[in-house]
């Protein structure tokens, strides 16, 4: 089978979204049901982390445990990657010993030059530019909760980080929209968001109109790994652009709200938001590890039969 990698959200056709979907679906339900289902027994996963991690690193190593298969994990500073081994060269030793391989990091280009010398395939579990599986989780979470998410408007309030460059490539995938609305000088960057056009996204000075009918209001913290330098500066930046109750209530009243999550309470978010009833945001977190198992077999298995009908997305 052809080595397929996951890089970005654009690297998958709609077509294959729906599958994983509908997959990961029938995942979520046998975990529930404490059903095994092991189809990678065998098959090694290795973790490569330039940058911390919490719900990256649980959720894949569970995964990949609950599929039946191993886990190795490497931090940067535990491996010659860290006395300046070429990536090059790590990807040609470890993907000999492993079976798949998800990667932590900085710039995009490291883990395209690493999937470039792989012979398995490898995931983007975070790059500063894209954070694929994210945007897969919480895709997931709104079809769980609203059923399709084709037409709808998903509000986007705080930075136009990786997260936010997901969202606009999902958009375009998917065929949604994406209210955008960033403090002066964060606005998005089109090319380093990968993105085709402008049509599925739009941009707004005000965080309020941005909310304005929209059907999910999504953020993240204001000072994200690598920019803890700024942290001060960005906190007066971006002081209205925090998601509040009445920001929600700009919103249908049937919106959801989502956050990738670690989060700053009463800073990106008020805590009536992140704690109150239209949150999903513990949904969301939970649904990477079905997501990603999804994932980890479609990679390395293909396609396998799906019990029961796919979710429309």
């Amino acid at each position: 089978m052809e080595v397929r990698h996951y890089l970005q959200f654009k690297d998958f056709s709609r077509e294959e979204y729906e599958y994983l979907i509908g997959r990961t679906r029938w995942i979520k339900d046998v975990f529930k049901r404490y059903v095994p289902h092991q189809p990678l027994r065998d098959r090694t996963l290795a973790m490569v982390f330039e940058k911390q991690s919490t719900r990256t690193r649980v959720s894949f190593e569970a995964g990949m445990r609950q599929l039946g298969g191993s886990v190795i994990t490497l931090m940067t500073h535990d491996t010659q990657m860290g006395r300046g081994e070429p990536i090059e060269d790590v990807a040609r030793v470890i993907t000999r010993m492993v079976d798949i391989v998800m990667i932590r990091t900085f710039e995009q280009a490291i883990i395209e030059k690493f999937s470039a010398h792989s012979r398995v395939p490898v995931i983007n579990g975070l790059t500063n530019e894209y954070h694929p599986c994210q945007i897969l989780g919480d895709i997931y979470t709104y079809v769980e909760h609203r059923g399709s998410i084709k037409g709808k408007t998903v509000a986007w309030i705080g930075d136009s980080n990786n997260v936010c460059n997901t969202w606009l490539q999902a958009a375009e995938v998917f065929d949604f929209n994406v209210h955008v609305s960033t403090p002066p000088g964060y606005e998005i960057e089109p090319e380093r968001a990968g993105l085709y056009g402008t049509s599925h996204y739009e941009e707004f000075k005000d965080p309020l109109q941005a909310a304005r009918g929209a059907d999910l209001i999504t953020t993240d913290v204001w000072t994200s790994m690598g920019d803890e330098a700024q942290a001060t500066k960005r906190k007066r930046d971006f002081e209205a652009w925090r998601v509040d109750r009445e920001m929600m209530k700009a919103a249908k009243k049937d919106a959801l709200f989502m956050h990738c999550l670690p989060a700053h309470r009463g800073e990106e978010v008020a805590a009536s938001v992140i704690d109150g009833p239209q949150s999903v945001v513990w949904d969301e977190a939970e649904n990477r590890l079905h997501t990603q198992k999804a994932l980890m077999e479609y990679l390395l298995l293909g396609r396998v039969k799906t019990q029961g009908d796919l979710w429309s997305t």
